[in-house]
C-alpha cells in the first residue's frame, strides 16, 4: 500500500466519486438535523406552548431519527406536532438504509464493485489502454509528474489490486465504446495503448469518441510504425528497438555531438561509469569534472534518463553517463578515471559482437558505425546471424571473438539467458564491455553483479518513455537534446567562466570562450565583451537562451 498523500489544499476536484458521496452525505445528513431541530424548537414554543433551548431540540430530534427514543417530550397535544414527529420517524428510517448503503457496506466489502467510484474528477487528462509491462512502474511515474490518469485494466483482480493500492485503475475492455467512456476518454488530451494485436480496434475506437485525442502506442516490432500512424497512432514506441540503438551507441562510447564549433578543440561527449569505476557510489560533486577548471559537467543519464541539469547529490551509478564539455584532451584524460580505466574510443578493427537478434539485436546492428565490424549471433538461423548457437555456450562466445572483441551486446528474450550469458561472457574476457538489455527492473543489480558494464531495463524504460512523452520531450536520444552553439559574449562580459557556469537554475551552461582564435576553458578566465562564448544544453534551454540572453 502507498504513502497516503498529505490531504492538505485539497480541492473537490481531486476527491473520488466514492469520496465525494460521502462529504454529500455528511452534508445532507448535519443539515437535515438542523432544520429539524430548528422546526421542532419552533414547534413547542408555538403550538404546545412549552419553550425550550435548541440543544434540548436537537437531543430529541436525534432521538427520533435513531429510534433510540421516541423523545422526553412525548406526549404531544397538538396536531401538527404529532404530524411533525412523524415525519421525523419516517426520516430515521430513509436516513438508516442510507446510511447502510453509503457508509456500513462499503465497509465491509473487500472491494466495491464499481471501481469508477473512486477515480477523481477528469479532464485534459490521460487513458491508459491496458499496458503489459510492470504496471506500477509507470503509474508511479505519472503521479510522481502530477499527470492525471486512467488504466484500463481488463483484467478484474489486477484492476482491484491497483485500485486498492490507490492508482486510478478500472476494470474494463478498451476495445469497447461504453469502457472507454468510464474512463472519460471524450475529454482525455492523450491514449496511450500497449496491447500487441488489439491496438488498431482500441485505436479506433477512441478516436470515434474524441477525435482529438493524441495517441501513442507501444510495438514490439518497427515495422508497424507506418501501418499504425495510418491508423491515428501519433507515435510509436518500439522498446526493444530504442533499447537496441542505445546499447549500440554506449558500446562505441564516447559519443561525441554533431553540432560543434568549426576549427575549435572543444568537444561535448559522453563518459559511461562502469561497474568498476572508483567513482561508483560518490555523487555529482565528487567527481573530478566538477573541481576540474576546464571542463563543464554538462548533463546525465540515469537508466535512460537525461537529467539537466545535474544536482549535486546524484548518485554516481554504473549506470550513470556524463555528458561533459571541453578540450578533447582533458576530456580523456578525466575520461580514463572515471570510467574505471577501460576507456577508449573505438578504432576500425574494433569488434562488436550481438548476442541475439531480434527486435533490439538489429537494431542495434544498424546503429552501430560502418567502420566498426559486428558478430551476430541467435539461436534461429530464420533471422539469419553471423553465428547460429546457444549464446550461454563458451563455444558460441569463442567462435565469435570474445577474447578480442570490444563490446558485447546482448539482447535476447529471456533475463535468465542475459544473465548465464554475461557470466559467461566475463570468465572469457575481463576487457570486453558489455552492455545488456532485461526485461525485468529486479534483474538489473543481479546483471551487474554478473559482470555488466551497462544495464538497461525495458519495463524502466518503457515507463519513462511513458512520462517523458506526456511532456512532449524524448529520452534514450541524446544527440537531439543536447546542443553546443557559439553565441556573442556582451551578456557575460565581466563575468568568470566559474560564475557563468555555476548557475543550475537554467538547462544550458557556459563551457569556455574564444578570444583570438584561441580557445579558453579555464574557469578563472574572465569574459570580456568582445569574446566568442560557447553554451551548452538542451535544445528547449537553448532556443530559450536564444531567445532571452544571445539576442541581436
Amino acid at each position: 500500500m502507498r504513502e497516503l498523500r498529505n490531504i492538505e489544499g485539497v480541492h473537490p476536484r481531486d476527491l473520488t466519486q466514492r469520496q465525494r458521496l460521502l462529504v454529500g452525505f455528511v452534508i445532507g445528513l448535519v443539515s437535515a438535523v438542523l432544520f429539524l431541530a430548528i422546526t421542532y424548537n419552533w414547534g413547542m414554543r408555538t403550538l404546545e406552548d412549552r419553550p425550550q433551548s435548541i440543544f434540548r431540540s436537537v437531543q430529541i430530534v436525534v432521538q427520533a431519527l435513531t429510534t433510540t427514543g421516541f423523545g422526553g417530550d412525548a406526549p404531544w397535544a397538538s396536531p401538527g406536532m404529532n404530524v411533525l414527529m412523524t415525519i421525523i420517524q419516517v426520516s430515521g428510517v430513509v436516513i438508516g438504509f442510507v446510511t447502510l448503503r453509503v457508509l456500513v457496506i462499503p465497509l465491509y466489502e473487500r472491494t466495491p464493485l464499481n471501481l469508477e467510484d473512486r477515480l477523481t474528477s477528469k479532464s485534459d487528462h490521460v487513458v491508459i489502454a491496458e499496458y503489459r509491462r510492470d504496471t506500477d512502474l509507470l503509474l508511479e511515474e505519472l503521479e510522481e509528474l502530477d499527470v492525471g490518469y486512467v488504466l484500463l485494466e481488463s483484467d478484474e483482480e489486477e484492476a482491484k489490486r491497483l485500485s486498492d493500492d490507490g492508482y486510478q485503475a478500472i476494470k474494463g475492455d478498451p476495445e469497447e465504446r461504453d469502457d472507454l467512456d468510464r474512463a472519460t476518454i471524450e475529454r482525455a488530451s492523450l491514449l496511450i495503448t500497449d496491447a500487441g494485436d488489439n491496438t488498431a480496434s482500441i485505436v479506433l475506437t477512441a478516436l470515434e469518441a474524441n477525435e482529438d485525442l493524441r495517441v501513442i502506442s507501444f510495438t514490439e516490432s518497427t515495422r508497424r510504425e507506418r501501418a499504425l500512424a495510418e491508423l491515428g497512432v501519433d507515435r510509436s514506441i518500439p522498446p526493444h528497438a530504442l533499447i537496441g540503438r542505445r546499447l549500440a551507441e554506449k558500446a562505441t562510447l564516447p559519443v561525441t555531438i554533431d553540432e560543434r564549433s568549426d576549427a575549435d578543440d572543444i568537444d561535448v561527449r559522453e563518459i559511461l561509469v562502469r561497474r568498476d569505476s572508483p567513482l561508483h557510489g560518490a555523487r555529482v560533486d565528487e567527481s573530478p569534472i566538477t573541481a576540474h577548471p576546464d571542463l563543464t559537467l554538462v548533463a546525465g543519464w540515469f537508466d535512460g534518463e537525461l537529467r539537466l541539469p545535474l544536482a549535486a547529490d546524484d548518485e554516481l551509478t554504473p549506470n550513470t553517463v556524463l555528458v561533459v564539455a571541453g578540450p578533447e584532451s582533458e576530456i580523456d584524460d578525466v575520461a580514463n578515471e572515471i570510467a574505471g580505466g577501460r576507456s577508449r574510443r573505438i578504432e576500425r578493427s574494433s569488434t562488436v559482437i550481438v548476442a541475439g537478434f531480434g527486435e533490439g539485436g538489429t537494431a542495434a546492428l544498424e546503429a552501430l558505425p560502418e567502420d566498426v565490424s559486428v558478430t551476430t549471433i541467435d539461436d534461429s538461423a530464420d533471422r539469419t546471424p553471423d553465428i547460429v548457437g546457444d549464446v550461454t555456450e563458451p563455444e558460441t562466445l569463442h567462435d565469435a571473438g570474445i577474447e578480442e572483441a570490444s563490446a558485447l551486446i546482448v539482447t535476447v528474450d529471456d533475463d535468465s539467458t542475459a544473465l548465464l550469458t554475461i557470466a559467461i561472457a566475463r570468465s572469457l574476457s575481463s576487457e570486453v564491455e558489455i552492455l545488456v538489455r532485461v526485461n525485468d527492473t529486479e534483474k538489473v543489480r543481479p546483471a551487474f553483479r554478473a559482470g555488466a558494464d551497462y544495464v538497461l531495463a525495458i519495463q524502466r524504460v518503457s515507463a519513462r518513455l511513458v512520462a517523458t512523452e506526456v511532456h512532449g520531450e524524448r529520452v534514450m536520444d541524446p544527440t537531439s537534446q543536447i546542443r553546443l552553439v557559439r553565441a556573442e559574449g556582451a551578456p557575460f562580459a565581466g563575468q568568470r567562466l566559474e560564475e557563468a557556469r555555476r548557475n543550475t537554475e537554467r538547462g544550458w551552461t557556459v563551457i569556455g570562450l574564444s578570444r583570438g582564435g584561441t580557445v579558453h576553458t579555464d574557469e578563472r578566465t574572465t569574459i570580456e565583451a568582445d569574446d566568442d562564448v560557447f553554451v551548452a544544453g538542451s535544445d528547449a534551454a537553448i532556443q530559450e537562451f536564444e531567445r532571452t540572453v544571445d539576442t541581436p
